[in-house]
C-alpha cells in the first residue's frame, strides 16, 4: 500500500529541476548575445518560471536581501543601544574623580589629572581612546577600565555603523549594546552576501550563513539556483572548458530543434515527405498510405488492399479482380538538395534584432535539413567585409562584426559557389539573408571597401561586381531565393536585378516572421506527390 502525505508548501521544499526546461530558457538567452557564459549568467540572474515552480534567479535573491534589511530597519532603534557602555564608563570615571579629590590635599599635582578628566572628548570611543594613555590612581576604577576597553572595538565600529545608518533603523523596538552589535553582524553579512550576488559570485556566498538569517526557504532558493549548470552539463548539453562553459554538440543540436520548434512547430508534426524539383530522383514507397490505382501510375501494388476490395464486391471464388479493386502504396518522389545558407554579418544587422532572428532561422534550418532530410547537403556561409563558413558547433554564438562592417555579398556568392562545386546535386540553391546593398567586393585578389555615394544611395563599384558573380552562379544552374530585412528603394533596386539575372525569388519581411516565411518556402517546395 503506497501512503502520499501532503504538506503545505513553505518553500522549504525542493524544487525538480529539468535540465530541457533550463536549457530551453538558456536558449534564449543564447538568441540575443554570442557568449554561451554571458547567456548562463543572465538566466542565473532572472530564474525560470513555469507552470509548476519558480525558480529564483540572482536578481530575486537581491530583492529578498534587501527586503530583509528593510524588516530590520522597520522592526528596531539603535538610539540607546551604547547608553550601557556610556554609563559604565561615567561609573569608573565618578570613581576616579572622587579618588582624585581625596587625595588633592595631600598631593597637589593631582589637579592635572583633574583636568584631564574634565577634557575629555564627548564620543565615547575616542573618550576611551585618550583615557587607554591615563594612569588611574583608583585602581578598581582601574580594572574596571581595562575591562571596559576589551569592547572598544565593539564600541569604535557601533559607533560608525550607527552614524551612517541610525536614521534608517526607526522601529519601536529599542536595541541593547549586545542585541545592536549581533544586529550590525547581520547586515553587514547581509551587505556583503548583496554584493557577491550583484558583481556575480555567488559562490562566495556561505548557505548556511544564508539559511541562519534569512530562513530555509531562501537557502533552498539558492542550491536551486546553483544546481542549474550542473544539471546543464550532467544532461550534456554544456562542457566545462578553461574557467567557462561551451555548448556540446548535444547542446547545439537541441538548440536548433528549439529553434525550428519555436519557429515552425506544424513542421515538427508534419509526415516525412520528399523533395520535389525540377530534376527528379529515386521514389518512396509509403507503407502506411494507400489509394486506388489510376492509370498511368507506377504499379507499386497492395495486394491485400486489391484482394479485400474485390471479396466485399462478393466475387466470389475464383475471385474476378476488376480495375476498381486495384489499390496502389502511394509513393513520395524523393531529390536531393544541395543548400547554402548566406548569412549577412556585417553591423547593421545588429539593428532591430536582424542578427538574432537570422541566426535562429539558419540553425532551425539546419536542424529541420539534418532531421528530415539527411541526404542533402547544407551549410552556412557568413558575409561582412570577406566571407565565411560558418561552422555549425560555431554557429549558436556567431555574432554580427563591428569590426569589419561592410557587406562584401560578392565573397560570399564566390564561396558559397565553390562549396556547391564540391557537393554538386541536381538542385543546388542560395538562400541570402540579407539587410543591405554590398559596399566591398574583391577585384583582382585585393579587396575594395566604399560606402554609398549618399544616404541610402548605392555603391556603384560593389552592386556591379557582386552582379558579375550572380552570372557565375547562375551559370551553373544555382537558384538564389534572397530574404531582405530592409525594403528602401536602392536595396530594392538591387535585389530587383539580381532576381532577374538569376530567377530566383525575393522577399521583403521583418525580423518577427522571417523564420516562418524561409522554413515554410522551404519546405513547401520539397513537397510533392506522385
Amino acid at each position: 500500500m503506497v501512503t502520499i502525505r501532503y504538506t503545505e508548501w513553505d518553500g522549504s521544499q525542493r524544487v525538480r529541476l529539468s535540465a530541457d526546461r533550463i536549457f530551453e530558457e538558456l536558449a534564449k538567452y543564447l538568441s540575443s548575445t554570442d557568449d554561451m557564459q554571458q547567456a548562463l549568467e543572465q538566466l542565473m540572474r532572472q530564474g525560470l518560471e513555469d507552470e509548476d515552480n519558480k525558480l529564483k534567479g540572482l536578481d530575486d535573491l537581491v530583492r529578498d536581501l534587501r527586503e530583509e534589511m528593510r524588516k530590520r530597519y522597520r522592526e528596531a532603534n539603535m538610539r540607546s543601544s551604547l547608553d550601557e557602555m556610556q554609563e559604565r564608563l561615567e561609573a569608573i570615571l565618578n570613581q576616579e574623580q572622587d579618588t582624585l579629590a581625596q587625595q588633592r590635599a595631600q598631593r597637589p599635582e593631582l589637579e592635572e589629572k583633574e583636568r584631564f578628566l574634565q577634557q575629555l572628548p564627548q564620543r565615547l570611543s575616542d573618550k576611551m581612546e585618550k583615557l587607554s594613555t591615563y594612569s588611574f590612581e583608583d585602581e578598581a576604577a582601574q580594572a574596571a577600565f581595562d575591562e571596559l576597553m576589551q569592547e572598544f572595538d565593539n564600541i569604535q565600529s557601533l559607533e560608525n555603523f550607527q552614524r551612517r545608518f541610525d536614521d534608517l533603523f526607526n522601529g519601536p523596538r529599542p536595541l541593547s549594546y549586545r542585541e545592536a552589535l549581533e544586529l550590525m553582524k547581520e547586515m553587514q553579512q547581509l551587505q556583503e552576501m548583496e554584493q557577491n550576488l550583484l558583481s556575480g559570485h555567488p559562490d562566495k556566498i556561505d548557505p548556511n550563513q544564508l539559511q541562519e538569517l534569512m530562513g530555509q526557504a531562501a537557502n533552498q532558493d539558492f542550491q536551486n539556483l546553483q544546481q542549474m549548470q550542473s544539471l546543464l552539463e550532467e544532461a550534456g548539453f554544456l562542457v566545462p572548458r578553461e574557467g567557462r562553459v561551451q555548448l556540446s554538440p548535444k547542446g547545439i543540436r537541441r538548440i536548433g530543434q528549439l529553434a525550428l520548434q519555436d519557429i515552425y512547430t506544424n513542421l515538427l508534426r508534419d509526415r516525412t515527405g520528399s523533395h520535389a524539383a525540377d530534376h527528379r530522383g529515386v521514389a518512396e514507397i509509403k507503407i502506411d498510405e494507400t489509394r486506388p490505382y489510376q492509370y498511368g501510375d507506377p504499379m507499386h501494388l497492395d495486394l491485400v488492399g486489391t484482394l479485400k476490395k474485390s471479396v466485399l464486391r462478393g466475387s466470389g471464388v475464383p475471385l474476378s479482380i476488376q480495375p476498381d479493386d486495384f489499390t496502389i502504396f502511394d509513393t513520395d518522389h524523393a531529390t536531393t538538395t544541395s543548400t547554402v545558407l548566406l548569412l549577412d554579418m556585417s553591423w547593421s544587422m545588429s539593428w532591430e534584432g536582424r542578427f538574432a532572428a537570422a541566426k535562429k532561422v539558419a540553425l532551425a534550418l539546419e536542424s529541420l535539413i539534418r532531421t528530415r532530410y539527411p541526404r542533402d547537403y547544407f551549410t552556412i556561409v557568413g558575409f561582412y567585409t570577406r566571407a565565411v563558413e560558418l561552422k555549425i558547433k560555431d554557429l549558436p554564438e556567431a555574432s554580427w562584426n563591428m569590426g569589419d562592417p561592410f557587406t562584401n555579398l560578392q565573397d560570399g556568392l564566390r564561396l558559397a559557389g565553390e562549396l556547391l562545386h564540391r557537393h554538386p546535386s541536381n538542385n543546388q540553391q542560395l538562400i541570402v539573408v540579407t539587410d543591405g546593398q554590398p559596399t566591398a567586393y574583391f577585384s583582382r585578389g585585393r579587396l575594395y571597401c566604399e560606402w554609398p555615394l549618399s544616404f541610402g544611395g548605392i555603391s556603384m563599384r560593389a552592386a556591379q561586381e557582386t552582379l558579375r558573380e550572380v552570372e557565375k552562379v547562375t551559370k551553373r544552374g544555382v537558384i538564389i531565393n534572397t530574404f531582405m530585412l530592409d525594403d528602401s528603394p536602392s536595396l530594392r533596386s538591387f535585389v530587383d536585378k539580381m532576381t532577374k539575372l538569376n530567377r530566383g525569388r525575393a522577399f521583403y519581411t521583418r525580423p518577427d516572421n522571417l523564420g516562418e516565411y524561409l522554413l515554410v518556402d522551404y519546405v513547401a517546395k520539397q513537397k510533392k506527390k506522385i
